[in-house]
């Protein structure tokens, strides 16, 4: 389960450090390709592996699918950290995600994404408004809210995203 959130930098080798907490997930390999809404996904190989059949199984659908499908494949990358944790992005991967210099790692639940910062803080701050402002039983009972209050950083514990790409 990969939670919380990271901000590195890009080495000049286009190299990023994963945080400490994810890297025994990721100690056989990983995966890392295009990710929804302009970052990097990085899943690890069993994940990637269910996300893959999925992907494969939505090709035979269509054209739009199988384009689909190319694009994720054809920007799919094998990656393995090295002893100090970390990965070397390809430059594609980190051209399409406009990757320069300041990184977010981002855990959300199944996989990682890795984000321009800058582009980071600005999701950060909607999905903010977003999840205080939508009607949510757990806000109402307090629960979520409550606890968050308490906490030192009430955001990086309570990141909502999809499960899935």
């Amino acid at each position: 389960m990969f939670l919380g959130e990271f901000q590195h930098s890009l080495d000049t080798k286009g190299r990023v450090i994963l945080p400490a907490k994810y890297r025994d997930q990721l100690a056989e390999g990983a995966f890392v390709t295009k990710g929804k809404g302009g970052c990097l996904s990085v899943f690890t190989p069993g994940e990637f592996e269910q996300v893959a059949t999925q992907i494969r199984e939505q090709s035979k659908r269509g054209p739009k699918e199988l384009n689909a499908a190319r694009v994720f494949f054809g920007g799919t990358s094998e990656i393995q950290p090295d002893k100090q944790g970390r990965v070397a992005l390809p430059g594609n991967l980190r051209e399409f995600a406009h990757l320069e210099r300041e990184v977010m790692v981002v855990g959300l639940y199944s996989r990682i994404e890795i984000w321009d910062r800058d582009r980071w803080l600005e999701l950060d701050r909607m999905g903010a408004e977003a999840l205080y402002a939508a009607p949510c039983p757990q806000f109402a009972r307090g629960g979520i809210s409550r606890a968050a209050s308490r906490a030192k950083s009430w955001s990086a514990p309570f990141r909502w995203a999809e499960m899935r790409p």
